[in-house]
This record gives C-alpha cells, structure tokens and sequence, in this order.
C-alpha cells in the first residue's frame, strides 16, 4: 500500500486537494493506477490531466518508491499517510494537508497542547530573550508541551534549543528530505531534536531545500499547532506568511508587539492591527487566548535544574557579582572578581551549561 501512495506523491501536477478527489471516487491509491480505470467523469479532472493519468510510467514511479521505501527503513523513519490513524488531527483538519507526512523522532505529534513560534532570521537580543523566556514558561506551567518551528536561522532555532534546554519535546518542519538537514549549521540541533522530538516533512529524499518548499514547509507548521506565536517579524517573510496560513486554518495567533520604528516589529504590529494576531506580552495572554489552566507547581524538568549551588569559589564569586548587577562584561567581571579572564570564561562556561548564567552577544552575561 505505501508503494501506490509514495507514487501518488509523485504524480506530477498531482496536489493533495486533487489528489483526495482521485482517492474519493476510485477508493484506494492502487485503483489510480490501474490501466482500466476512468478518470474522465471525475470532478476537477480535465481531459488533459486524465489523459497524462492514463500515460503515466508506472513502473518507474513505483521503483521510486521501491527506493524511498528503502531508504525509510533503513533509518527508522515512518510515513504516514493522511486516512492512517497515526497521521496528525490537527494537520488533517488542514484542505490542504499533505497526503504523506515523514517523521523521524519519538514526539507525539498529536499532544494535548501544541505551539509553534516563528520570527525573523535575524532576531536583536530582546527577541530571543522573549521567545526563552515564553518556553521557559511553558515547560513550567504546561510541562509537555511541542515546541513546533522550522530549524531557520533565528527565532526558530531559539525556540528548538529554548525547548531542548527546558525539558520540551520540540519538532522541526523541514523543507527538503530527511536525507539532509538545512541549514548545515543546526544539524547538531537537528540530531538532539531526532533524539527527543522529531523531524518533519512532506518531502521525498533527494529534495532540496528550494525556495517553494519554504512555504509548503510553513503550512505544516501552521497545521500541527492550536496557536502561533511571531516573535519579532519585518513587514515581509516566512513568519507572517505562517501566521497568515495559521489564522485561515481557524487557529490561534498570537504577536509581541515592538517600537513602532523598529523594523523588526512592523510584521507583528501589523498583524495585531489588523487582528491578524491577538496581542501576547507574558505566557499568561496564550493561557487566556487557549483556555489553558496553569500547572504552576511544576518544575523544569532541566539539567540546569539539578545544578543550584555553584561548585567552586570562583562560581560563587562570579555569580554573588551578578546577583547585585543586572548584567556585566566579560571585563568588568574580571576586574571586580580577580579571576583572570581565560579562567573566567571557562568558569563562566560552566555557569551556563548548569543553566545559571545566561550570555548575550558582546560578551555580556547575566543571571537566569
């Protein structure tokens, strides 16, 4: 069976609203394939699409799929067709659905609560530290929750590492095949993500990551979620283009608002002002906007968690110094602590994989 609805995949000029009309009227995948059936009285089916229907080189689309079948085993990736029980509900709700979805990694993509957070690939400090500070508060107050993006530069890569960091299942939606990971830069990310969460996508190996898929990609992650969430977006890009397809989908979009000059805010002030998006400063506004009651009792469950006191002078003295600043440089530091700076950073490196201490960019640090 995954033989035929791999080669439906592959049907040229094929999409998946058409191709739920094929499966409609004919009843299985195979029947599209076989020489006797009659594609001509089927709604939507014009003579020419019937007639490249009635000369397809089966065959070869069937070795195809041959292949990719080989290729799903061997590294222990499931497809899922859009009538199987295990496909997504949230994502079969969609019109537009994929017909098959591939997915490699444990998380459950139909989780009671799911979030996607999006933005810019080019995000200030105060962007990212909104969207840790959001999944922070997530994984406190609503523990198991999917982190969806879509492994870009910027706000996306925050919110899967933000989500690795905190304990938080997380998915990425990929715009190309699991045979490779764009950009090469997250693949480690990637691998972590595999491990604890899962990696998505509509697309067959040998896809690269072309300009098109993006935005197939952003329908995904529009579709698996109850809400959106733009952190920092321009007036054009991917995220509002998610945000857009989200909000014809019926589901929840949420923006943080920014300076009016600034232009990193101008997408998200535009989608609030046009009640695209509803307004969310604080975890407490996606709570509202979903109905969702708190778990406030709950801890992280994060390594940094299990790592409260510091475990050498040096990290007491670093981090009694950042106790009474709000954030200091790597120099000032130095200065006001007596540890020279090679000793420092290492202690300061320390710091931040026990998940106390936060950098920034400058060599700026502060406390979590």
């Amino acid at each position: 069976m995954l033989h035929h609805q791999l080669a439906l995949s592959l049907i040229p000029g094929i999409g998946p609203k058409l191709a739920r009309t094929l499966l409609s009227y004919l009843g299985s995948c195979e029947a599209i394939f076989d020489p006797k059936s009659d594609f001509s009285k089927i709604p939507g089916i014009g003579s020419i699409t019937a007639q490249r229907l009635r000369q397809l080189d089966k065959s070869s689309l069937l070795k195809t799929a041959e292949r990719e079948i080989d290729f799903l085993t061997k590294n222990q990736i499931k497809a899922r067709f859009f009538t199987d029980e295990d496909y997504p509900e949230r994502l079969s709700y969609c019109e537009d659905a994929p017909l098959l979805i591939f997915t490699e990694g444990p998380a459950d993509l139909d989780a009671p609560k799911i979030v996607s957070i999006v933005g810019t690939r080019k995000p200030t400090a105060d962007g990212i530290e909104l969207c840790e500070k959001l999944v922070e508060a997530l994984a406190r107050r609503h523990p198991g929750t999917l982190i969806v993006s879509g492994l870009a530069y910027g706000i996306d890569i925050c919110a899967h590492r933000s989500a690795l960091q905190f304990g938080l299942p997380t998915a990425a939606v990929l715009a190309h095949g699991l045979d490779r990971i764009y950009p090469g830069m997250h693949r480690s990310t990637a691998r972590e993500i595999a491990f604890q969460g899962a990696l998505v996508t509509e697309f067959l190996t040998g896809t690269n990551p072309d300009r098109p898929n993006f935005v197939k990609r952003n329908r995904i992650v529009a579709g698996l979620c109850d809400a959106t969430v733009v952190v920092e977006s321009a007036h054009k890009g991917g995220a509002l283009i998610t945000a857009g397809i989200a909000a014809s989908y019926n589901r929840d979009v949420l923006a943080f608002p920014g300076r009016v000059n600034d232009p990193l805010s101008g997408g998200c002030n535009r989608l609030i002002k046009t009640n695209t998006a509803a307004l969310i400063e604080s975890i407490e506004d996606l709570e509202y906007a979903l109905g969702w009651e708190s778990a406030t009792n709950n801890e992280l469950p994060t390594q940094g968690s299990l790592f409260k006191a510091p475990d050498t002078p040096q990290e007491k003295l670093v981090l009694d110094l950042l106790q009474n600043e709000k954030e200091m440089n790597l120099n000032l530091i130095s200065m006001n602590s007596g540890i020279p700076i090679p000793k420092l950073a290492a202690t300061l490196l320390d710091l931040e994989f026990k998940g106390l201490v936060k950098s920034r960019p400058g060599g700026i640090f502060r406390l979590l």
